[in-house]
Formats: structure tokens, C-alpha cells, sequence
């Protein structure tokens, strides 16, 4: 049995950024509050609160006084900011840069009195931190199926959430320009992300099993296992190494292990020794 890892797989820059800095902090102090798990990975998150790390939602937050909390990489909305500077809350801000820059973008729009619309998950955490930069008025879709909801009479301006597919949110673009002239899209899914997906299918094809690892939660992590599952209908979706089916891998050559932008490379690690203990 030939088990190979996709070594284009595992956390993107951001996610990392965040966990470096999490782990600094927790060497030196020994805990440390987290607004909302770190990544959309429980493995990940058991491991870091081994370590210390208290994850904490946003009702919490607004109760805490003369602390340290970390912002993950998904950022957060102005109001977060707020509640830190009225609590003496001293923040370590590990929202990744291009998350930054597109909260940027999404509140210059708002700004022009543009109608913003967002693509992506309704109460994903990168989102809410998105609508927070427009007061609360932008419109979020999950897809062309939600288009009614806009008001063509005003200027419309598309973003997408940094993890969402490519070729879905130009799908949206093409739609929404049948119905209007007064619209910019504006494409700021990660390229470190929509990246993967062409070697993601290539690396599907490669393989007679695949063997998707990811978290539930994880946004990134759906998009990208239908990218496999594309490619190769034998890929499946696990969370951790017990959800394998051994029937998965009978009378198979060859498996591909691969995740998410939020999947640690040590978990592939793991099961990838969980397939070789099935297959002895």
C-alpha cells in the first residue's frame, strides 16, 4: 500500500501566523483567551488548549477586564476593537493580512454609499467581521440562488470571503451582470487558497483513494474536498482518523492524503500511520 500526504496541503500562512503567536504567548504566560476557536479544527484546538488557550465566544469577551485576548485570523468587526479599548483589554491581533485589506476594501465601499454584497457563509466569523466594516447593512449571499435579495436600482459592489470557491464567485459576477451596469466585482478569494484547487484535482487523480482531512466547521475545508471528490469519486471526508471505513481501502494501491487550509499537518501525519495499521 503506497499512503502519500499532499504536501501542498495544511495551513495557510495566516493560520499558522496565529498559532505562532498563540504558542509565544502561552510559553511565556501559560494561558490565554482566544475570541472564538483559533482554527476550525477540533484536533488543533484540543491541542492548544493543552496548552492554555481558553477560547471564549463574543458574549464573554464583552465581560472580561484587564486581560490578553487573541483575534484569529478570520479578523474581527470595529465593535471587537471597541469593547477591548472600554475593558482594558489588551489584544494580539493575528488577523491575517489579507483579510485585513479586503475589511479595508468592503468599508471604502461602503463609504461610496455602494451596496455591498458579500459572497460567503452567513455567520462565518470572517464574515460577521466583514458586515461589522458597514454598519451591519451589507448583504450576504451564498450563492446565485440568493440574488433577489439585492436592489438593482443601486450600484452594487461584489467581495467574496477570502476561502470561498473561484469559479462559483464568478458564476455570481456573470449572473449579477444580466441585471445590471451599476456593478464592480471585486475578487478577493486568497490565492494562496483558490491555489490549491487546480492541485488539489491533480493531485486527486494521482490516487485510487483520497482521504480528505478537515474539520466540520470548516468553510475552506467543504469547498476543497469537492474539489477532490470531482476529480476522484473516491475521496471521502474525515475529521479524524477513527471516521476511516477500512472498506474504503479494500483491494486499493494506492491512498492520497490531503486537508484544509486548517487542517495541521500533524493530523495527516496521523492518519496516514492510521492507514498503514489498517492495511497491515
Amino acid at each position: 500500500m503506497q499512503v502519500v500526504i499532499d504536501r501542498n496541503s495544511g495551513f495557510c500562512f495566516g493560520v499558522v501566523y496565529a498559532i505562532e503567536m498563540a504558542e509565544r504567548f502561552l510559553e511565556e504566560n501559560g494561558s490565554l483567551y482566544c475570541l472564538g476557536d483559533i482554527v476550525h479544527n477540533d484536533e488543533e484546538v484540543n491541542r492548544l488548549k493543552a496548552k492554555g488557550l481558553k477560547i471564549i465566544d463574543h458574549n464573554e469577551f464583552k465581560n472580561l477586564r484587564d486581560t490578553t485576548v487573541l483575534i484569529r485570523a478570520h479578523g474581527e468587526p470595529p465593535e471587537t476593537y471597541r469593547i477591548a479599548l472600554q475593558n482594558n483589554i489588551q489584544l494580539i491581533d493575528a488577523s491575517c493580512p489579507v483579510v485585513l485589506k479586503l475589511q479595508n476594501r468592503v468599508r471604502s465601499a461602503y463609504e461610496q454609499n455602494t451596496q455591498v454584497v458579500i459572497y460567503g457563509k452567513i455567520g462565518h466569523a470572517e464574515v460577521n467581521g466583514l458586515v461589522g466594516q458597514t454598519q451591519g447593512q451589507a448583504i450576504v449571499i451564498s450563492g446565485i440562488e440568493d440574488l433577489d435579495k439585492l436592489d438593482y436600482s443601486r450600484p452594487i459592489a461584489l467581495f467574496s470571503q477570502t476561502t470561498k470557491s473561484t469559479s462559483q464567485f464568478y458564476a455570481i459576477k456573470a449572473e449579477i451582470e444580466k441585471r445590471t451596469a451599476a456593478f464592480k466585482a471585486n475578487d478577493t478569494i486568497c490565492r494562496q487558497v483558490s491555489n490549491r484547487e487546480p492541485q488539489l484535482a491533480a493531485f486527486a487523480t494521482q490516487h485510487e483513494v483520497i482521504i480528505f482531512v478537515a474539520g466540520k466547521k470548516s468553510s475552506n475545508g467543504r469547498v476543497l474536498y469537492n474539489v477532490c471528490k470531482e476529480a476522484n469519486p473516491n475521496s471521502y471526508f474525515i475529521s479524524e482518523p477513527n471516521e476511516i471505513d477500512p472498506t474504503w481501502l479494500k483491494g486499493k494501491d494506492s491512498v492520497g492524503i490531503c486537508g484544509a487550509t486548517s487542517t495541521p499537518m500533524w493530523l495527516m501525519e496521523k492518519v496516514k500511520e492510521y492507514v498503514l495499521q489498517l492495511c497491515k
